[in-house]
Formats: structure tokens, C-alpha cells, sequence
């Protein structure tokens, strides 16, 4: 047992009892609430009697010995030991002169269990040893931020009622230097080249695919070991912030991809960590994941929603994040999720959902908001699972919006259909509006549908190639003018053919050609539009904001709808015409006598469009149509979307 009051108790060398630990620290800890586990646990600089070296704490209750092991004591597992503590937590800590930043660490643990032994990295480290290497790095997180203008006002980009237009980024993949192996950008290569293209499109926010570390770089990240580390494969933490506080600089948001739905079983990550399911369930039933070939969290330990909490903790306020999308919360949500009969274990009132889970993902969503109200928690929930966008204290999970999946699924289907055919499946298109209000949506065009045979967005639209694109073009537009939040992954925003493929480059070639170029400036000039009218956003999340014009006319494949905002005079007028076919004089029911302006033409010539639209825009006639006493005649291009302003008193 170590001795608590003597600072200078050694052993080889090593100082047993300098702990930055108090006894509130483990009363939080073993109660579950500690949510900045990372200033205790881990590795951590530190002076002790003027002597410089590093704290090492690590949670390994079933452990018979823990001992610091690394090039310092070229890896001597007898070298360094730590000591438990004496209070029951299970934690193992000792304080190493002599060492500093930069040292390479793991913790070598011997368990009761049947002699279990093995060489972990450190769950908490703030930095890794670039894979596929493994050990733990002793990291000083210190930088000087340049992103105070954003961080004080940031409550305004990331409140509900602001745009929200997001650009989901593979790090390895999004742009590649040929020249030199075809490496992937660094993460201070990333802050010149990303910034300046996403300010370009017009994107308010860009979404990483999961940058925390990870051993298989074919999971994209998606199997994570260092949940509080940036990977090692584009640089170094301060490098990442470096990132980040450029996009900050040029107002763009952040919003990172976090795992907490399962972990890999490599063996110097979490599982088995000290000889027994110390992080995860030991009946595979409830800590295996059958699909994924992965661990997953045991949401009912104190400690472990320690951990996890932490992590997401961390990231808001050591990289200063604007938001996290927590990743495939449905299969934390059900015990049965991707397993037969027989295969998962009720709970205890006899149901499928998973209690502790639940009860997790609240407290984790408070702790969020009550630490930093003005970023957003975002899930990735594919099922219908009431109330997740909605408050702790009213029932709901707690999180700040949801992805759209029933949306996105929808669209793409009706999408795909050949136009002869898409008046028989006109609900698949206007469905989503049933539903659109009973959660905070992201219409979400990602990652997921564009790999693994589903095809590049371009090549889900059916056509030929002028008849491909313009679909594209609708699409976005579509997605655009309809309520929710926006995010498009990368590729998309300029039709790339190929699938996605993270040991590749973006096809940045295509933009050399005319057509591809167009439909940049499409989505940019969507972008650009989007984010000027309050009526496209303001009120996304409320009925308010919506209303139908017509949405019967599915022998001609068209539906006409007003988006609101809260000034009474702040509305757009958005029409679909989704068939090759130009309407022309096509009568639509408007609110307001007077000018409507053509805003936005997805068949203009400079988007590669066949040129059919309204020369700017068209006056009113007092000519009843849809249940309104005015009506515009106008028309409508193929397979386009137009966009209408109202201009009260006229041009």
C-alpha cells in the first residue's frame, strides 16, 4: 500500500505517492459523475519536489501488478512499477522522474485471471505512436488558440434556428499529394486547402469522419482504441488544433464523429484490459457485437461511463469542437440489434431496449449542454425510437438534432426511379414531411451511401449523363428547400463517378470539366443562397415553417411548397418538376400578391442546364389556384427545381 504522506517514498528510481488524485476525484469516480477523468487519469507532466518527470494513473481493478514499461527502461517490465491505491478504485498510479514529453509508454498488466498478461497502451493517452505501431505517448496539450472571436459568438452558427449546412470530410481521402506516394495531406496542409474550399462552397461546418485513433485504418476510424487522442497520421495533437483554429478563423464550424457504441479487440486497446471484460459485458450476448466484430461498452459501470463521458468532454474542450454525431446510437438502444432469437438478453421489465444505455445517453447529452449550451450533440439513429432530439427532463435522449435516415433512404429510392416511373411512387418523395417535425433533422447524404457497390451519388440517378446530372442538381435542391439541416459527404458536391474509397484521392479531376464545374457552382450558389434566407432555416423544426402548395399533382411528378420564417414576408417558394418534360405554364397558388423573383434555377446554363426558366421572375395574376386567391404562371425546366422570393411591393 502506498504511503500517502511521504512524496519522496521511491522504488527504482520511481516516486510511488505524488498523485494529483484527491479523495473527490475517486468519490466522483466511483460514483460515475467524474467527466474530466482526463486530467487525472492517463500520463501527465508534473514537478514533484522541483524534480521534473510524469504521473501515470490507469483504472486495472483485477490486476495483480501494473508497471510502466517503454524505451526510457528499454520496455523492462520490472522496472517501473506502480502502486493501487489504497481507497478500492482500482486505480494504479505512480509518479516517474526524469521523463518528459514525448516518452514512449505502455502498461504492462498482470491479472488474477488466470495469469493474463499483456502490453496495453494507455486509454487515455493524449497522443499515440503513428500505426502500425501501438504504444502511448506522453503528450503536453498546450496551444495558444486564435479562435476567440468564434468561440464567443458560436452560439449563433450552431443554435437550431441558424443555417447548418455541413460537409462530412475523410481525412486520409479527401485530397492526396501524388507526388509523393500519394500520401494524404497533413492536418496543417488540411487547414489551407479545406478552409479555403469549403468557404468557396459555402459550407458552414465541416463534419470528421472519426479522427480519434485508431489501429485499422479501413474502419475509418470507426474502430477507435484512443478515445482521447487525434490520430497520429497527419501529425500531432497541437497540429490538429492548429486545423481546427483555422477553420474557426474563417467562421466555419467543427462538429467531429464519436464512437461510443463498441471497441476493437486489438489487444493493446481496451478489451480485456486487465484480464477480465473490464469495459464491456463478459456474456457475449450483451459485449460482443456480432456485426462489427467489436466490443461493446458496459453502460451500466460507473467507471466506464466515466470514461465515455470524459471523451466526448474532451473533445469541447481541449480542441475546442462545436458538436459531436455520436455514431450508431440504434445499436446501443436495443439489445437485439443485429442478433436472432436466443442471441441477446431482455432486459429487466422483459423488453429489447437497453436501459442502461438509455440512462447513459441522457446523462451524457446534460453533461454536454450544461458544460458548453452552445454546440450540438447529434445522432446517428436509423430507427424510430421516439423523442431523441428531445430534452432529458421531458423524456427524450437529450440530443441537439438527429440524422434524417428515413429521409435520406426515401429520396435516394425515388430518386433512382426512372421518371416514366417516379408518379407511382410519388410518396416516397413527400412522405418525410409527415414526420419532419417530430424531430431536429439532418437531411444527411453521407459516407455510407456511397460505398460498398451503392454506387457515387451521380451514378444512383438514372439517365444518361446530361439526365444524371440534372437529377443530381434537383437532389440538392431538393434537399435544400426542404426543413432540416443539411450535410453532403465529400465528392458529392461535385458529382464524383467512382465510389468513395479511403486509400484514394477525391476525383478532383472531374472539376477540369465544364459539366463538373457546374455543378460546384450549384451547390455553392445553394450554399450561398441558403444561408441569405432566413426562410430556408429559421424555423426548420416547426410546422411554421413549412406548407404545402400542391402535393397531388403526381401524374406530372411535381410538388410545389412554401418555406417561412418569421417575418410574414420572408417566404420561398420551391418547385419540383421531376421528369425530363418542361411545363409551361404552370399555374401555382402563391400566399402573396406581387412580384416573385426567380431566386435560384437549377437548368440555368451556368449549372449546366438546358436554359428553360422565367427571365428573373413573374408578377402575380388574381387567378384562384391550390386554395389561394392568387396564383404565378410560370415555367418549369427539365428535371429542375426553382426557387421563388417574394418581393413585396415589387421588383
Amino acid at each position: 500500500m502506498a504511503d500517502r504522506n511521504n512524496m519522496n517514498n521511491t522504488v527504482k528510481g520511481h516516486v510511488l505517492s505524488a498523485s494529483p488524485l484527491t479523495d473527490h476525484d475517486i468519490y466522483l469516480f466511483r460514483e460515475g459523475s467524474h467527466h474530466r477523468l482526463y486530467e487525472k487519469l492517463g500520463s501527465h507532466l508534473m514537478t514533484v519536489d522541483r524534480v521534473q518527470g510524469v504521473h501515470f494513473a490507469v483504472w486495472a481493478p483485477n490486476a495483480k501488478e501494473v508497471s510502466v514499461v517503454g524505451d526510457f527502461n528499454n520496455w523492462d517490465r520490472k522496472s517501473h512499477p506502480l502502486m493501487v491505491r489504497w481507497d478500492g478504485s482500482g486505480i494504479w498510479e505512480g509518479f516517474v522522474p526524469g521523463l518528459g514529453n514525448g516518452t514512449v509508454y505502455k502498461y504492462y498488466v498482470v491479472s488474477h485471471n488466470l495469469g493474463y498478461a499483456a502490453e496495453k497502451g494507455d486509454p487515455f493517452a493524449f497522443s499515440w505512436e503513428a500505426p502500425p505501431r501501438t504504444a502511448s505517448v506522453v503528450m503536453d496539450l498546450h496551444y495558444v488558440w486564435n479562435d476567440a472571436e468564434w468561440m464567443k459568438n458560436r452560439h449563433k452558427a450552431n443554435s437550431l434556428d441558424s443555417p447548418m449546412s455541413i460537409y462530412e470530410v475523410h481525412l486520409g481521402s479527401w485530397r492526396r499529394v501524388p507526388e509523393e506516394g500519394d500520401r494524404p495531406l497533413t492536418y496543417r496542409e488540411m487547414a489551407r486547402y479545406l478552409t479555403a474550399y469549403v468557404n468557396e462552397s459555402g459550407f458552414t461546418h465541416v463534419e470528421f469522419m472519426p479522427v480519434m485513433e485508431h489501429p485499422f485504418y479501413g474502419s475509418w476510424g470507426y474502430q477507435t482504441t484512443g478515445y482521447f487522442a487525434p490520430t497520429s497520421r497527419y501529425g500531432s495533437p497541437q497540429d490538429f488544433m492548429y486545423l481546427i483554429d483555422h477553420l474557426h478563423q474563417n467562421r466555419i464550424g467543427i462538429i467531429l464523429d464519436w464512437v461510443p457504441s463498441h471497441f476493437p479487440d486489438d489487444e493493446h486497446g481496451l478489451v480485456y484490459y486487465d484480464g477480465t471484460h473490464l469495459y464491456s459485458h463478459s456474456d457475449p450476448k450483451q459485449g460482443f457485437h456480432p456485426e462489427w466484430n467489436s466490443y461493446i461498452f458496459n453502460y451500466g459501470r460507473h467507471e466506464v461511463r466515466n470514461f465515455l463521458t470524459s471523451s466526448a468532454l474532451f473533445w469541447l474542450d481541449k480542441y475546442h469542437a462545436d458538436g459531436i454525431r455520436v455514431d450508431a446510437v440504434a445499436s446501443m438502444l436495443y439489445l437485439d440489434y443485429a442478433r436472432s432469437n436466443g442471441e441477446w438478453i431482455p432486459n429487466e421489465y422483459g423488453g429489447r431496449e437497453n436501459i442502461e444505455a438509455v440512462n447513459f445517453l441522457r446523462k451524457l447529452n446534460e453533461a454536454i449542454y450544461e458544460n458548453y449550451p452552445d454546440v450540438q450533440s447529434i445522432a446517428e439513429e436509423s430507427t424510430a425510437w421516439p423523442m431523441v432530439s428531445r430534452p432529458s427532463y421531458l423524456g427524450g435522449l437529450g440530443f441537439g438534432m438527429k440524422w434524417n435516415m428515413g429521409w435520406m433512404h426515401d429520396t435516394l429510392k425515388y430518386f433512382s426511379n426512372d421518371p416514366v416511373f417516379r408518379k407511382y411512387h410519388h410518396e416516397q418523395l413527400t412522405f418525410s414531411i409527415w414526420y419532419a417535425f417530430c424531430e431536429n433533422f439532418v437531411l444527411s447524404l453521407s459516407h455510407d451511401e456511397v460505398v460498398y457497390g451503392k454506387g457515387s451519388l451521380i451514378n444512383k440517378m438514372p439517365g444518361d449523363e446530361w439526365q444524371k446530372r440534372a437529377n443530381l442538381r434537383q437532389l440538392f435542391g431538393y434537399m435544400f428547400a426542404h426543413p432540416g439541416k443539411k450535410l453532403m459527404f465529400m465528392g458529392g458536391e461535385f458529382g464524383q463517378w467512382k465510389e468513395w474509397y479511403h486509400e484514394e484521392s477525391l476525383g478532383w479531376h472531374a472539376l477540369e470539366l465544364p459539366e463538373h464545374s457546374a455543378l460546384r457552382l450549384w451547390v455553392g450558389d445553394l450554399n450561398h443562397f441558403y444561408r441569405q434566407e432566413p426562410a430556408l432555416f429559421e424555423l426548420d423544426f416547426s410546422s411554421e415553417g413549412f406548407e404545402w402548395v400542391d402535393v397531388s399533382d403526381w401524374e406530372q411528378s411535381i410538388v410545389s411548397f412554401l418555406r417561412k420564417g418569421r417575418q410574414h414576408d420572408s417566404m420561398i417558394l420551391a418547385v419540383c418538376n421531376l421528369t425530363p418534360v418542361p411545363r409551361y405554364n404552370y399555374r401555382v397558388g402563391v400566399p402573396e400578391a406581387g412580384f416573385w423573383k426567380e431566386a435560384l434555377n437549377s437548368d440555368a446554363v451556368e449549372y449546366g442546364g438546358s436554359g428553360h426558366g422565367n427571365t428573373g421572375g413573374v408578377n402575380s395574376t388574381p387567378v384562384p389556384c391550390h386554395g389561394r386567391y392568387n396564383s404565378i404562371s410560370i415555367t418549369l425546366p427539365p428535371l429542375g427545381i426553382v426557387f421563388f422570393k417574394y418581393i413585396r411591393g415589387g421588383k
